[in-house]
């Protein structure tokens, strides 16, 4: 189809669906015995509000799509313009190609190459796979310049509880730490913080009723099988996101107004936090010719 994703792929694995995006490579539908656990959007719409997008080279903002690398100084397209931020990196709008699809499985690539504000291609993967656990989303990154480079991966899923309310559900994060935001700039504006001496708390299920985030928690902890978890609780379902340790930030963002559902949860799993490319914290570098894979995913209870 020629909308505003592109073609729709589908995959299924028992009463399992999920449908991929071919511009993006976005994830709109993730569904279980017809109970949803994203929220989704129609094939002929853009993702609203960034739902299901795929955050590379860079997850979240980059003050005033300015960072510096070996001296010089990149200036990355303002895509965010009211906030003068370039955001969310340079994939979520382009076209993928597929390199396999069967009945449970899809895999898509697209080359990130030179282009004013990043200096060195890459090749950027992605597989969501289908089985009777849920869905697993496994990125790839391969430096195929001449020059180490850093980046980072995040992904920008609004996760459901099935049809629970949004206000009618806790959230539990992994996260020990926040990092304070500029509310104007949404861009850092101090050091990370312990969440003990935060109000926006969430290493114990705390109700999202009454709760207006836009957070970046870091500090995530694995559990005992070495992965980072998240849920999300509802009065009768639940959904959990997990995440390999490389995912140390997550970001929180609960919007009233998500199309055709009002009040909505992002939960965002990052590499690193807004402004990396310039704070460096938790960038991962690539030296040429080698390789990154990441991977989280999503458990319905």
């Amino acid at each position: 189809m020629s909308g505003p994703t592109g073609a729709q792929f589908e995959i299924t694995y028992g009463t399992a669906r999920a449908v991929v995006t071919g511009i993006g490579a976005g994830l709109r539908v993730f569904e279980v015995a017809g109970q949803p656990y994203v929220e989704t959007f129609a094939e002929s719409e853009a993702p609203p509000m960034g739902s299901g997008n795929v955050l590379a080279p860079w997850p979240n903002r980059v003050a005033g799509g300015r960072w510096r690398f070996d001296g010089a100084e990149q200036q990355l397209e303002l895509t965010e313009p009211a906030r003068g931020n370039a955001s969310h990196g340079l994939v979520r709008k382009v076209p993928w190609q597929v390199i396999t699809h069967t009945g449970s499985l899809i895999s898509l690539g697209v080359e990130v190459g030179v282009q004013p504000g990043w200096p060195v291609p890459l090749r950027v993967t992605i597989s969501y796979a289908l089985d009777a656990h849920g869905l697993t989303v496994t990125h790839g990154v391969h430096n195929i310049g001449d020059r180490a480079v850093p980046f980072g991966i995040g992904t920008h899923p609004y996760v459901r509880a099935g049809a629970s309310a949004t206000d009618d559900c806790t959230l539990r994060l992994a996260a020990t730490t926040s990092l304070p935001l500029d509310p104007e700039s949404m861009v850092p504006c101090g050091p990370q913080v312990g969440l003990s001496r935060t109000e926006v708390d969430f290493r114990r299920p705390r109700s999202l009723r009454g709760e207006r985030l836009d957070h970046a928690f870091g500090g995530c902890v694995p559990g005992a099988d070495g992965l980072v978890r998240h849920r999300l609780t509802g009065p009768k379902t639940a959904v959990e996101l997990w995440a390999d340790p490389d995912f140390r930030w997550v970001q929180v963002y609960t919007p009233d107004e998500f199309p055709g559902r009002g009040r909505a949860v992002a939960i965002e799993p990052m590499t690193c936090p807004p402004d990396a490319l310039n704070s460096g914290i938790d960038l991962i570098t690539l030296a040429p010719g080698d390789a990154w894979s990441g991977r989280w995913g999503l458990i319905p209870r």
